[in-house]
């Protein structure tokens, strides 16, 4: 897996929107944080534009997001936003130029589709805050910091205490290829070439908006399809803006340890990862090295 070269003073960046349509002033504060960073910011030509909920037609996006691949001078390609669209892309998108100069993608949610397919590429790439983050909360955002952290060449290192549903965490080590992020997304290109599943990997999910049955569906799908039988942790990110159901046996969080209760490999909840303002950036495709404690868990990608 090829690591994109660490980010110097004046390289280049440039901010796309390869799915959902988003507010002209929300890329440009976000151009302005990397400015900030030292770096030579420039904004897609359809970054802000409209089409319904796109951001531009599939062509536009598509052109935009080629162009950054092919240009061998861009060495950060921030997505402003997610929403939907990214799987309209996939099959026309050419990798030979960022396979030839590789570059930090940096999003999530929607942008999972990307990550995928740029894993399939063997090129690593950043789960993290996107455009809306970085204008909202600033450049000293924890976020933020370390997604410049990683892009700059350092290591990734989160520790933190265990909290809320400390006793659904399964304890255990485990070390691996990071894969997974949005699990809508990630189900919905399951099947097809671009969800490959390493050997013993470690598997990440989160998500936004979805019903407890929808939840408990999809994560049903994963071990239909053997995903469990081949990964060597599990990290539940968080996941927001739904209602418990009380139809369902159990709540959400107990529903997704249900599935995998007879597995052995760890597994933790609460994950600073998702649709919150602790977006933890991780690198997608990279080895990484997870602890689950009863008291801590810890987690690391090497630089």
């Amino acid at each position: 897996m090829k690591r994109p070269p660490h980010i110097k003073t004046s390289d280049k960046a440039v901010i796309l929107s390869p799915a959902g349509k988003i507010d002209a002033s929300v890329v440009h504060e976000a151009a302005a944080v990397l400015e900030g960073w030292g770096l030579h910011t420039v904004i897609g030509d359809h970054a802000i534009s409209e089409q319904g909920r796109y951001s531009g037609s599939v062509d536009a996006r598509l052109c935009d997001l080629q162009k950054a691949f092919d240009d061998p001078e861009v060495k950060v390609i921030l997505c402003s936003r997610g929403g939907y669209g990214v799987v309209h892309l996939l099959s026309d998108l050419d990798f030979t130029g960022i396979r030839a100069n590789p570059k930090w993608v940096i999003g999530y949610s929607d942008i999972t589709a990307l990550h995928a397919a740029l894993q399939l590429n063997g090129i690593a790439s950043i789960h993290g805050p996107m455009a809306k983050h970085f204008s909202d909360e600033g450049a000293e955002d924890l976020s933020v910091q370390y997604t410049k952290s990683i892009i700059s060449g350092h290591a990734v290192d989160y520790y933190f205490p265990v909290t809320g549903e400390k006793m659904l965490n399964r304890s255990g080590e485990a070390g691996g290829r990071l894969f997974g992020g949005n699990l809508s997304v990630f189900c919905s290109i399951l099947g097809t070439r671009y969800a490959r599943i390493p050997r013993n990997g470690i598997l990440f999910i989160e998500d936004i908006g979805e019903a407890p049955y929808k939840t408990d569906r999809m994560i049903h799908q994963l071990k239909l399809a053997g995903v469990f039988e081949r990964i060597s942790a599990l990290i539940v990110g968080q996941f927001t803006d739904y209602e418990e159901d009380e139809q369902m046996y159990d709540n959400l969080q107990q529903s997704i340890f249900n599935v995998v209760k007879d597995d052995a490999f760890p597994v933790c909840f609460n994950f600073p990862v998702g649709h919150v303002k602790q977006n933890y950036p991780l690198i997608m495709g990279a080895t990484a090295s997870l602890r689950v404690a009863d008291t801590f868990i810890s987690f690391t990608q090497k630089k």
